[in-house]
């Protein structure tokens, strides 16, 4: 039995003339492949992938507006009478440290975000592209450094509403915020690891407050540390939240902090030097 040979008649002649046909196979190895995407491209899809899902669903943005015009009312009018004699004088030391609380404590959505997802199975999808691997894991920290950057100009637009001077001007508070972004990316790689660790998103939730009230809480956010007796300034003088937040306060205030600039930087290189590896190695085997 033969088979019919394709053919198409050809303008010039009317002769029909044998078309040539290729399989799939023959055009996928014939046809060069599309090169592979490096690690910033996907980091920024990755980041744009959790900028689409605050999008979608913007009550996730209630972390960022609403709680921090709360902290900023509550503590600027419960304590500043008591501690600074008047709320506009409070204001002047609180904003820097309440914005580094207010920031530092959203940090941990990132893990939850993460446990959200693995749950989903949206994991198993991510690791089976051609990808670098560790860029699922930084789009969701750039993802939420846009979150982090909200939060700020929230709660300095609700300061600067009630009376908060920055002597530093617009590049010392500039200056500020970028160093907190910069810590809070850094610290949230506690958080991915957590929420790869744990199995459900309650448990994520439990302990990132286990960790983050005694970090914001014991340092000198509120009050000066030389008030405090000698055993609790050893723990505040050296807590991670105490330096972001001395730094930030003294670039707001128009000086350069060298010494606490560098501690705060050099808490987030440990941060990423300790939990991005072991983040990657749970990522890897979940």
């Amino acid at each position: 039995m033969s088979t019919a040979t394709p053919t198409t008649e050809t303008r010039e002649t009317g002769e029909l003339a044998p078309v040539r046909t290729e399989s799939l196979a023959e055009l996928l190895v014939s046809r060069e492949r599309p090169p592979r995407p490096n690690a910033l491209r996907t980091s920024l899809t990755f980041g744009w992938r959790a900028m689409l899902k605050i999008k979608h669903v913007p009550e996730q943005l209630f972390d960022v507006t609403a709680f921090p015009i709360m902290m900023v009312l509550m503590y600027t009018y419960l304590f500043g009478g008591a501690l600074a004699g008047s709320p506009r004088e409070y204001i002047q030391y609180l904003l820097p440290g309440i914005l580094v609380m207010s920031v530092t404590m959203i940090t941990m959505y990132t893990g939850l975000a993460v446990n959200i997802d693995i749950e989903k199975g949206v994991f198993d999808r991510f690791r089976s592209l051609p990808i670098w691997r560790p860029s699922t894991m930084v789009g969701y920290l750039l993802g939420d450094a846009l979150r982090y950057t909200i939060a700020s100009i929230v709660m300095l637009t609700v300061g600067l509403i009630m009376g908060f001077r920055p002597d530093g001007g617009f590049s010392g508070v500039v200056a500020g915020v970028a160093l907190l972004i910069v810590f809070c990316f850094a610290f949230s790689w506690v958080w991915t690891m957590l929420g790869l660790l744990l199995r459900t998103e309650k448990a994520v939730m439990s302990v990132s407050m286990m960790v983050l009230f005694p970090l914001t809480f014991l340092s000198d956010i509120f009050v000066r540390p030389e008030t405090m007796p000698g055993w609790l300034q050893a723990f505040v003088n050296n807590n991670p939240v105490t330096h972001v937040a001395s730094a930030v306060r003294d670039l707001m205030a128009g000086s350069w902090p060298g010494g606490e600039i560098a501690w705060s930087l050099g808490w987030a290189g440990l941060f990423v030097a300790v939990f991005g590896p072991v983040t990657m190695r749970l990522y890897n085997r979940k």
